[in-house]
């Protein structure tokens, strides 16, 4: 356990950091998921639909640094990649 204040807050930071880095992944992987199952049962354009969702919590994921920038635009490039070509 940390002894000074300084790295008692820190750690508390660290957790903090860590609980709100673990939603942003969560919420991407679920969007990304539900995207891909769309596809894969023919409903291309529900999961068109989902597209603004993913976009925008892969661009604030990238924006707060959960992930990086090059990260998000592959993920946002792949996906619409896989989308555009089932429909």
């Amino acid at each position: 356990m940390p002894i000074k204040n300084a790295a008692k807050k820190a750690l508390r930071q660290s957790f903090r950091r860590q609980k709100i880095n673990a939603s942003y992944e969560r919420k991407i992987k679920s969007l990304i998921k539900e995207a891909r199952t769309l596809v894969a049962q023919k409903k291309a354009k529900e999961a068109k639909n989902l597209l603004p969702d993913i976009y925008q919590i892969l661009d604030k994921a990238a924006k707060v640094g959960t992930i990086k920038k090059n990260n998000a635009s592959r993920r946002k490039s792949r996906i619409t990649k896989l989308i555009s070509k089932e429909m």
